[in-house]
Parts: C-alpha cells; structure tokens; sequence
C-alpha cells in the first residue's frame, strides 16, 4: 500500500525523542483493574496473561504485547487496553516468560522471534474464551514479534482481523546496533542491568548451563544475547538470533491488514526499520513515520497517545 503520511502533532516540548521515550517511559501512569490469568504452555512452561474487559459482553479481542524487559502493566500496555474496553472491546495484556514478577520454570524465556508463545495466546482465546474476531498489538520487541507471526506462516486464524506494531526494530541487526550507539549509552545500559539482574536469579537454578563467570562477562546487550539469548533458544550466536528472529524478511509474505508506526526520530532504529519497499509492495501492509514520537513515546491528549487512538482507527477501517 502506499506509505501513509501521518498526522501525529506532538506537544512542543515532546518533540525530542529522548524526552518523548524518557518520559513515556518513567512517568507516565495508567489506572486499568486486570485479571490474571495462568495458561500451561506444550513444553510445560507457563504464561501469565492478565485480562481486562468491556462493560458490555464481547466477541472481540485485542491481544497486546510489550517490549524488552516490560510487563503486562506498563503504561504503553495499559493504555491501549484501556481505551480499546472502552470501545467494546476485551484486552489481554500478555506477560512474557519471567516478566510477570515469577521467573518462568525452563531455561530459556522470551526474545525477539519466539511466535510459538503468541500462537499458544492466540489458539487459547479462540478455542478456550471463544473469541471470533482478534486483534494484534505489539510494542518494540512485540511488535516484531507480531510481524513474525504474522509473515513466517502460509495462514493465520481467520479470527485475527488486524494487526499494528509500534516501534518495530523490524531489522534486529541494525537495531541492536543502534542501541550499542553512544546516543542510547543510557538505554542500552538500563536494559543491560535489568536482564542480567534476572540472569542471576535464572542461573541459581540452571548452574550447569550458565556460570557465574559467564554473566560477569556481558558488558553489553550483544554480550547477553551471545552468552544467553541465542545459546537458550537455539541459536548459534547473536547474529543467528538477529537474523532468523528479524521480521522485515517475513513483511511480504503477510496477509492480515498491518499497520506499522515507526517515528523517524526513534534512535533506536536503524535505516532498515523503516520497510519502505515492503510497504508499498503489499496490499495489506501499512506504513506510517510519523517525524516524531522517539520509541514508544507518541504522546497525545488527555493521556491516550496517538498510536493507540490509531490503532482503534485502524481495527475499524481493516474490518
């Protein structure tokens, strides 16, 4: 489809993408009641699913996704179940492996490509809760995991309707290098922490395949996904991870209408996060670059952000 121009206007202040992803990351707040929800996965792990609804009964559904190191209650989440209830629409917010407050019972967890956890959510509300039409929303890593999904199968439920990915680092490579950039020292840095803090946690009880020396050497998130990422989900190194995990190479192949909002100001972007050529040579792929809005921090009115009042649109457009 042709590339959509975007009429995303953000405060004047917010203009800067650092101050728009600082902020939306640290002080922005979301009041949503959630039910949590357990599911056993087929390899005996689980996930936790936390579920809130609209006040009327709904057939319908959105499944939202975060990002690296987030949570099913973290305000980019929380904002768009929020208004979607709003609109009659149900919501579960999905907790990776070990995102949910209890580390996850295997070894391995979450990363960029693992679909097989997205497909088990989507199989669970369509055959458990009964839902018939479903709606996909990823933030960041979600995001690209959405895009997997949806490109790397010949068919997907005919229940799933739509789907929008925000801040999609659709080309891994690219956009890990960025994030090992001096601009983002202060990200990368904050991520690095998190995931080795619940690395340490992980290996108490995995000690054969991970030791202590082996955490005291990652001084950066390549370092990580070196040491543990691809070596816990079968990969050969962090190459392999970026490159079969990527979802710009499975974009053409994607029949359900995709929305991608990527700002041009994301740092943690790379030029091939931006999927142009693939966009405009797939029906059901849309592509919006806003100028501003940094990474995840697409700041509106009244608390609701701009890639969340799109989607709604979007949903409505695409059925």
């Amino acid at each position: 489809m042709p590339i959509l121009d975007s009429t995303y206007k953000p405060p004047f202040f917010f203009k800067n993408g650092f101050v728009a992803t600082v902020y939306s990351g640290l002080a922005r707040k979301v009041t949503l009641k959630q039910e949590r929800e357990r599911i056993t996965l087929s390899d005996g792990d689980f996930l936790d699913l936390d579920w809130s609804f609209s006040k009327e009964k709904s057939n319908k559904l959105i499944i939202l996704l975060h990002g690296l190191e987030g949570h099913a209650q973290r305000p980019y989440v929380t904002g768009a179940a929020k208004l979607f209830n709003e609109n009659n629409i149900d919501a579960v917010c999905v907790n990776f492996r070990g995102c949910s407050g209890e580390d996850n019972l295997l070894y391995r967890s979450y990363h960029s490509g693992a679909t097989e956890d997205l497909e088990a959510v989507v199989n669970h509300a369509i055959e458990q809760k009964g839902y018939s039409e479903i709606f996909l929303k990823g933030i960041s890593l979600g995001a690209n995991m959405i895009l997997k999904y949806l490109g790397e199968r010949e068919t997907v439920p005919m229940q799933i309707k739509a789907a929008i990915a925000v801040s999609s680092p659709c080309y891994l490579s690219g956009s890990a290098k960025e994030l090992h950039t001096f601009k983002n020292i202060l990200f990368h840095d904050r991520f690095k922490k998190h995931l080795v803090n619940r690395l340490k946690i992980k290996q108490i009880h995995f000690d054969k395949d991970l030791s202590v020396e082996a955490i005291k050497s990652i001084k950066t998130l390549y370092d990580f996904d070196n040491v543990y990422t691809a070596k816990a989900h079968g990969f050969a190194d962090a190459e392999d991870y970026y490159e079969k995990s990527s979802s710009l190479q499975f974009l053409p192949n994607i029949k359900t209408p995709t929305l991608i909002i990527n700002a041009l100001n994301d740092s943690f972007l790379s030029p091939e996060c931006f999927p142009v050529k693939e966009a405009k040579q797939n029906p059901n792929l849309y592509l919006e670059m806003p100028k501003f809005g940094g990474h995840v921090g697409f700041i509106d009115k009244k608390n609701v952000y701009y890639n969340e009042k799109r989607a709604l649109e979007f949903i409505k457009t695409a059925n």
